[in-house]
C-alpha cells in the first residue's frame, strides 16, 4: 500500500460503512415483502440521473460488459441482498456477505491470473471470523432461503468486482458514467422481475421514501462511483476486504439506533476483523508469502 493510495482506500471505505445501513433502512422503513422493488429503487433511477448527468454512453463492446457487470454487481445482487436482510437475522446474512472476500480471493487466481496468495486467504478467514464474533449470536435464526440468497448474493458480486477489474473502465469514461451504466443495466434487468414476482409496487409514505432515497442517492450512486472508482485502481483482493465494513457498520448502527449492546466476545470480533481489513490493504511480506506459498 503506497502513501497516494490512502485517499483511495478511504473514499472507497465509505461505500461499505453506507451499505452497513442497508440492514437497518430494510427492518425499519421499508414495506416488507418487496425486496425485488427495493433493489430496482435503489439502481434505476439513480444509473438513469448518473447517465444523463454524464451524457456517456457505452460504445462497442462496452454494451455487453457494462450489462454482465450491471447485472452481476447490481441486477441479481440487490435482490438477493434484500431476500436475506429480509428472512435472516441482520448478523447471519451479514457473515454470509463477509465471505466475499474468499471468493474474489479464488477467482482473482483463475479470472485474473494472479498468484495464490496464502497471505489474503488467511486474512479473509480471520475477517469472516470477526464478523461472524460480531453479528452472530446464540439466538441466530438460520432460513434456508434466506442462507441461500446471502451466499448467492456474496458470489455474483465477487465475480462482478473480479469481471470489473480485469475490464477496466473505458478511456475517457469517469466513475460516475461507468457507475451509471452498470446501474441502469442493473435496473432495468430488475425491472420485469420485479413486476413478474412481486406484482404492483407497495405504498410507499413518508418513512419508506426516506428509506428509498437513502439507498438510491447516498448507497446506490455515491457508493457505488466510490467503489467502481477503487476498484478499478486498486489491487481487487484489498478492495473486497474493504467490504467487512458493511456488517461491522451495521452493528454500529444496531447500538446507536437500536439500543443493543456489544460484548466482549463481540469486541474481539471487532478487533480481529479491523485487523483483516488494515492487513488486507497491504502487500504480503515476501519471506511470509513465499514460506506459506
Amino acid at each position: 500500500m503506497r502513501n497516494t493510495d490512502l485517499p483511495r482506500i478511504a473514499a472507497a471505505a465509505f461505500a461499505p460503512v453506507v451499505w452497513g445501513s442497508t440492514y437497518v433502512v430494510t427492518t425499519e422503513l421499508l414495506p416488507v415483502g418487496h425486496p425485488l422493488f427495493a433493489g430496482l429503487l435503489r439502481a434505476l433511477p439513480a444509473g438513469l440521473i448518473a447517465v444523463a448527468l454524464t451524457r456517456t454512453l457505452p460504445r462497442g463492446a462496452w454494451w455487453a460488459r457494462a450489462a454482465a457487470l450491471g447485472v452481476l454487481n447490481i441486477g441479481m445482487f440487490f435482490p438477493f441482498l434484500f431476500v436475506a436482510a429480509e428472512r435472516l437475522p441482520g448478523g447471519v446474512a451479514a457473515t454470509l456477505a463477509a465471505a466475499q472476500p474468499l471468493v474474489v480471493a479464488s477467482l482473482a487466481v483463475g479470472v485474473l491470473k494472479e498468484s495464490p496468495s496464502a497471505w489474503r486467504f488467511a486474512w479473509g478467514v480471520v475477517g469472516l471470523v470477526g464478523v461472524g464474533l460480531v453479528v452472530l449470536g446464540p439466538a441466530a435464526g438460520f432460513d434456508l432461503v434466506g442462507v441461500l440468497a446471502g451466499l448467492a448474493g456474496a458470489a455474483t458480486m465477487a465475480l462482478g468486482v473480479t469481471l470489473t477489474k480485469k475490464w477496466g473502465r473505458p478511456a475517457g469514461v469517469g466513475p460516475t458514467a461507468f457507475a451509471g451504466w452498470q446501474l441502469t443495466a442493473g435496473g432495468v434487468f430488475l425491472l420485469p422481475v420485479t413486476f413478474l414476482f412481486e406484482g404492483p409496487p407497495p405504498a410507499i409514505g413518508p418513512q419508506a421514501l426516506i428509506g428509498y432515497l437513502w439507498l438510491g442517492g447516498v448507497g446506490g450512486l455515491l457508493a457505488y462511483v466510490l467503489w467502481f472508482r477503487a476498484v478499478t485502481t486498486l489491487p481487487v483482493t484489498s478492495v473486497s476486504m474493504l467490504g467487512l465494513l458493511s456488517p461491522m457498520s451495521a452493528a454500529l448502527l444496531g447500538v446507536v439506533v437500536l439500543g443493543q449492546t456489544l460484548d466482549p466476545v463481540q469486541l474481539t470480533g471487532f478487533a480481529l476483523a479491523l485487523a483483516a481489513i488494515v492487513a488486507g490493504q497491504r502487500p504480503a511480506p515476501v519471506l511470509v508469502e513465499g514460506a506459506l506459498r
